[in-house]
């Protein structure tokens, strides 16, 4: 059976950076790449929207983590991103543009299709797409372009924890009523 059948069902599936998206140009050079799909809550939503839905399903121990990468990362330094599901809730959807802080991202592109969120620090670069792919799917992707030792140091326990927040949370959103 394909994959889009195991999308259809609520599966989230492996997957690789839908071709043309602005997550596949920023693939060259990645440190670290991932990507997922699942079957899109709302085929009529766009990728913002769509992103708010998914995270607005953050879990309390994702925002737990947060707090704790926050607490430590800040000893060397580093930005306090704040916690995953912290969104403007009061801000409507099309009232966003380029530039505006989206919960911990910066909003970096925006078409109905696909949105391209992100934040730079001095140890990496990470950019996180939301695209909207054929029979009704939904990719998430994820790029982390690494700059330095510190970088590098970051993303040894950032990696697996990664892996299984964004499984969580897809699952999550798979699992609940259209939008």
């Amino acid at each position: 059976m394909g994959a889009t059948a195991q999308v259809m069902r609520g599966a989230v599936i492996p997957a690789t950076a839908p071709a043309g998206s602005q997550a596949s140009l920023r693939l060259p050079g990645a440190y670290f790449h991932d990507c997922y799909q699942i079957a899109a809550p709302d085929a009529n939503a766009s990728a913002l929207e769509l992103y708010m839905h998914v995270v607005g399903q953050t879990p309390g121990w994702v925002n737990r983590l947060m707090a704790l990468r926050n607490l430590l990362v800040g000893l060397a330094g580093l930005k306090n991103l704040g916690h995953l599901g912290a969104l403007n809730a009061a801000k409507p959807i099309a009232e966003y543009r380029i530039g505006d802080r989206v919960g911990i991202f910066s909003l970096l592109y925006l078409s109905p299709d696909e949105v391209l969120l992100g934040d730079s620090d001095k140890h990496l670069d990470v950019v996180l797409s939301v695209c909207k792919v054929p029979q009704g799917a939904v990719s998430i992707t994820t790029v982390v372009h690494v700059h330095n030792w510190l970088g590098r140091l970051y993303m040894l326990p950032v990696t697996p924890l990664h892996k299984i927040i964004v499984k969580t949370m897809l699952k999550r959103t798979a699992s609940l009523p259209s939008l």
